[in-house]
């Protein structure tokens, strides 16, 4: 069943629940591809990645988006967020654990709409930073 979230509800600086992903394998960058289309040979093979100067294969930077988003939609219903922009800082490799987490940063009203506006960030196991963003979603009211 869908949830809902009100603006009274929200305040800033409340943390979206933490959202942890399983260890990335390399099924999942496979299914990934075959989803988006891309099978760049630097997400595909080790060797490529290794001789590429990577260590190895990486992870579709918009897979990262894309859990960024499920974390931010687990709590802001999907027909409520407005605004998703994220910054890729780092690669992700198979076997890394990806934790998205979220703040709350700013809460008002304009225009009749009410607007909340968060931060997220994407980490993996080492704590090292691999997506930050915000999103900006238009909640209701909670009803009288």
């Amino acid at each position: 069943m869908a949830h809902e979230l009100y603006f009274e509800d929200v305040n800033v600086g409340q943390n979206l629940p933490k959202l942890e992903k399983p260890p990335v394998d390399k099924n999942q960058i496979w299914r990934y591809a075959g989803a988006s289309g891309d099978f760049n040979p630097l997400h595909m093979d080790d060797e490529w990645g290794q001789m590429a100067g990577l260590g190895g294969r990486i992870a579709h930077g918009m897979l990262l988006m894309g859990f960024v988003g499920q974390a931010v939609t687990s709590w802001v219903p999907k027909k409520y967020l407005k605004k998703l922009s994220v910054r890729f800082g780092g690669m992700t490799r198979v076997g890394d654990v990806i934790t998205v987490t979220g703040t709350v940063k700013e809460k008002r009203t304009e225009g009749g709409k009410n607007i909340i506006v968060g931060e997220v960030i994407a980490r993996d196991q080492k704590n090292d930073m691999k997506v930050t963003g915000t999103f900006e979603a238009v909640l209701p009211n909670k009803p009288a």
